[in-house]
């Protein structure tokens, strides 16, 4: 039977490999590129504007995603309750108490974001605070904090840049290839051109399945550390169930935003198979359920404490 910590490790092990395969990914197209066209500085601008992509999409993320969730900041006397939960587990976690936002929203969920522990933000919806008992509150709280305590605000931006860099790129050298902007040798050979089309068409689409398994990772991972922060996997367990059983949908919502919030703000979106899978945002609410039961706080308490 698992522990958080081998919980935690296991995650953190999976999303470094997925990582590096993206990483990978982006050079073995640009790399494509670069030979379809026999132009190797496609190669080098590719990495280039990957990285300065990410750096200025992760300094202005969390005005952005807060502007298109209609998030309001709460001073603490509105909802002193909320802050309080809050700043104990932050001191629990070691964190800054972030800033805290309120969405008018009936659907239970949460988000976190911001570049970093000292300009953290987090989100929550009026549904959940009506919706859920303290322990419950407690573990969405942990699970969002644990997201800004392991940094995936700036590994989810990079990666969301970074996917969103392929496709743009696919669609530029797709059009110059049928409107005559490759007239190289290379370019002209039948096999190779069929190559650059198939790399055309299919790098969107596992640049796509490589993010959505990052954030599904993350979301396991944040898991695993929410309940080691509150010693109750039980609670955000619970949280988990109330959150994916409430019938009410977040107006605005878009798949640009959907893979931040705790459990997927998009009522249509089920795993009906393992191909279904690879497109969702967040891993199936019933496998993070069965995993938060599956951990063993006792045997952490033990390397903790000497239990």
């Amino acid at each position: 039977m698992a522990t958080l910590y081998s919980e935690q490790q296991n995650n953190i092990w999976k999303t470094r490999f997925l990582m590096v395969g993206f990483f990978l990914l982006v050079i073995l197209i640009g790399w494509i590129f670069s030979y379809v066209f026999d132009n190797t500085a496609i190669l080098y601008i590719a990495v280039i504007l990957s990285v300065l992509s990410s750096v200025g999409s992760y300094w202005f993320s969390d005005s952005l995603v807060l502007a298109m969730s209609n998030a309001q900041e709460i001073d603490p006397k509105e909802e002193p309750e909320l802050y309080r939960v809050v700043e104990n587990l932050c001191i629990t976690v070691g964190l800054p108490t972030p800033r805290i936002y309120i969405i008018d929203e009936e659907q239970p969920n949460a988000f976190a974001t911001g570049r970093d522990e000292k300009h953290a933000v987090v989100a929550v919806t009026k549904g959940l605070l009506r919706r859920l008992e303290r322990s419950e509150l407690e573990g969405v709280l942990a699970h969002e904090l644990a997201h800004i305590k392991n940094k995936d605000m700036l590994l989810q931006t990079i990666v969301v840049v970074m996917a969103g860099l392929i496709s743009i790129a696919s669609d530029f050298f797709l059009r110059s290839m049928f409107w005559g902007g490759n007239d190289n040798d290379r370019g002209k050979n039948p096999l190779i051109l069929a190559l650059g089309i198939l790399a055309i068409v299919l790098a969107p689409i596992a640049a796509t399945i490589i993010q959505l398994s990052i954030s599904r990772k993350r979301e396991f991972l944040a898991d695993a550390t929410g309940a080691l922060i509150t010693r109750y996997p039980d609670g955000l367990a619970n949280a988990l169930q109330k959150i994916a059983a409430d019938p009410h949908e977040i107006e605005g919502v878009s798949t640009a935003t959907a893979h931040l919030y705790i459990e997927s703000p998009l009522r249509g979106e089920r795993a009906t198979s393992w191909f279904t899978k690879l497109f969702m945002t967040h891993p199936p609410v019933e496998e993070r359920i069965a995993a938060l039961k599956n951990m063993r706080v006792e045997e952490v308490e033990k390397e903790l404490y000497g239990k």
